[in-house]
This record gives structure tokens, C-alpha cells and sequence, in this order.
């Protein structure tokens, strides 16, 4: 398709058609830009960009994220950036607050505003890989005449969000190109690329903020996303990342309540009324282990004699 006016053209005719919407997420951001943030494909209009403070003031509100990204995005870089690729990471508004490109491609880049400091939310420059992931919540890729503005349409995007321990959203990675031969494999394989990216940031958000517990892999067949859960030294759930989250139903109601982590993975647990006895058995087993096998150790660790100790432990089936 010709840029320009067949693009806004076009745009327009979409968005007049009541069913597009409905049936492409595409349609739909596009009708997002005109009736919700009043844009036009046609304005040239670059993203809006921070002041100094600004953009160090959103720096430090995602110190945290920056930390723990970078050297994800220093890999993914490693990988993708000879390919005239840029990588930006933003936050929940879209503010790029990282940045990896090579020095060769920073012209075309810094030009249609693929920068530090910019902002590249839907109601900035319209549909956009960043933008539709952040308004959409979920992966995307958006290819050239796909973009809203007629001036963003050299470029193609592949963007993920990123949640953090409790579910929410809260930045985006993106891999951008303004190559002509960025085909349609070559999307895929880049969103592939992205996703586990921003997988690994998740878990690593999620690790972080949940250090002293233990981490559970929910077992999940097709799921990019991290299915994780922390738990503490009774078998609680603490806390679970928003696929853990849907795959057991969980909320942040049910985690305050406290639900044993075997009982969301049906683990096998004790016949009916042999809870506590199962409780007693699994600490004297971890004291006994501490104490390399010897009872009198045990015992004393234990604040009891070696007499006591071993009617429990025979009672308990410890041998």
C-alpha cells in the first residue's frame, strides 16, 4: 500500500466500518486513536519527549526494572542488533527509558523518535508496537501500514509487556526495524525473540521481590509467560505472577486468605485427620537431616531428650 493520503485514506475507511473493530485488534487501536485521543493519520507528529527531569524522575521510579533488565537487553541485543534492529524498554506509559541500537542506524532511528526519553504511547503516535501492547496487554507486532500515523509507516515493531510480582503491567520491550526486507517470518521469529526476553525479566521481577521464599514452577504446557509461585515456610502462597495467576484462578483476595501451595497443585497430602502427625514427621525429619542422623543432636536442637525423641520418632514411623 502507498503511504501518505491512500494510507490515512484508508485508515479512515477502516475505522468508519463498525464491524473492523471488532474483528481486528489493528481496527480497533486505529478507532482508538481517532474517537478516544482525537489523532489523525495524516499529522506529522513525533513522540512526545521529556524534559531532563522528566525522564530521570521516570528513570527512578523504575530503578528496580532498569536493574533487572539490563542485561537481558544487552543479550537480546547481542543477538539481533546487527540486523538493523533497535531495542527500547519502556514503562507502563510508554516512556522509553532504555535504549540499544548501533551507532550506523541511530540517524534513522533518533528520526522518527526511537529514543530515550520519548514517549510512545497510543495517545502519543497512534497504533504502535509499544503503544498497542501497553493499551492491549498482550504481545503484538505491527508492521508498517499497520502503524496509525502515515510517517510511522517504514517502521515494524514487535513489542511484550512485562508484569510484575503481582500481576499488573508494568513496562514493555520492544525490538524495532526500518529495514524494506522485514518480512513476515522475520517478524515472528523477532516476537518470539522478545517474548522470552521479557519472560525472563518477569521471572527475574518476580524472584526479586519474593527473595526470601521458595519459587514454584506451575507446570503450564504453551505458555511463554513465567507461571510462577512464591511460598513461604508453611506451604502459603505469597504471591504469583499473572499466568500462575489464571491457570489456578487466583487473585490478590485468595493470596491475602492463604491457600497452601499443594492443595492449588493437588499434590498428594495425608490421609484426612493426619495433618498435624505429617507436620511433626516433616520437621523432625528436616532437624534430624540438619543434624546429619544424629538423634542426640536432634534432641537438643530440639529443646527435648533422646528418650522423647526417639518415642516420636518410632510413633512417626523414622527410623
Amino acid at each position: 500500500m502507498a503511504v501518505g493520503l491512500d494510507h490515512s485514506d484508508h485508515v479512515h475507511e477502516i475505522v468508519r466500518r463498525t464491524s473492523a473493530a471488532a474483528s481486528s485488534p489493528v481496527a480497533a487501536s486505529w478507532r482508538r486513536c481517532m474517537t478516544l485521543h482525537g489523532l489523525s493519520p495524516d499529522e506529522a507528529r513525533t513522540p512526545t519527549r521529556l524534559s531532563e527531569r522528566e525522564f530521570r524522575d521516570a528513570r527512578e521510579r523504575s530503578n528496580v526494572l532498569i536493574e533487572e533488565s539490563s542485561a537481558e537487553i544487552d543479550r537480546l541485543f547481542s543477538t539481533v542488533g546487527r540486523a538493523g534492529c533497535c531495542l527500547l524498554l519502556t514503562d507502563e506509559k510508554g516512556i522509553a527509558l532504555e535504549r540499544r541500537g548501533a551507532a550506523g542506524d541511530d540517524l534513522d532511528f533518533r528520526g522518527v523518535g526511537l529514543w530515550s526519553g520519548t514517549v510512545w504511547s497510543e495517545a502519543s503516535v497512534g497504533t504502535n508496537g509499544i503503544g498497542t501492547a501497553i493499551a492491549d496487554e498482550r504481545s503484538v507486532v505491527i508492521s508498517r501500514d499497520q502503524h496509525f500515523l502515515s510517517r510511522n509507516t517504514g517502521l515494524s515493531c514487535a513489542t511484550a509487556p512485562i508484569r510484575d510480582h503481582t500481576g499488573k503491567l508494568a513496562a514493555a520491550l520492544d525490538i524495532s526495524t526500518c529495514r524494506d526486507d522485514a518480512n513476515e517470518m522475520t517478524m515472528l521469529l523477532l516476537s518470539q525473540a522478545v517474548r522470552d526476553a521479557a519472560a525472563r525479566i518477569e521471572a527475574g521481577l518476580f524472584r526479586r521481590a519474593f527473595s526470601v521464599s521458595r519459587i514454584l514452577l506451575v507446570p503450564v504446557e504453551g505458555r511463554t509467560a513465567p507461571a510462577l509461585l512464591a511460598v513461604d515456610r508453611d506451604d502459603l502462597v505469597i504471591g504469583a505472577t499473572r499466568a500462575a495467576r489464571q491457570v489456578l484462578g487466583l487473585d490478590d483476595r485468595k493470596i491475602a486468605t492463604g491457600v497452601p501451595a499443594s492443595d492449588l497443585l493437588r499434590e498428594p497430602g495425608p490421609e484426612e485427620g493426619a495433618d498435624l502427625d505429617a507436620a511433626e514427621r516433616a520437621a523432625l525429619r528436616r532437624v534430624l537431616s540438619r543434624a546429619g542422623g544424629n538423634v542426640s543432636h536432634a534432641a537438643e536442637a530440639l529443646g527435648i531428650s533422646r528418650a522423647t525423641l526417639y518415642r516420636k520418632m518410632k510413633k512417626l514411623s523414622l527410623n
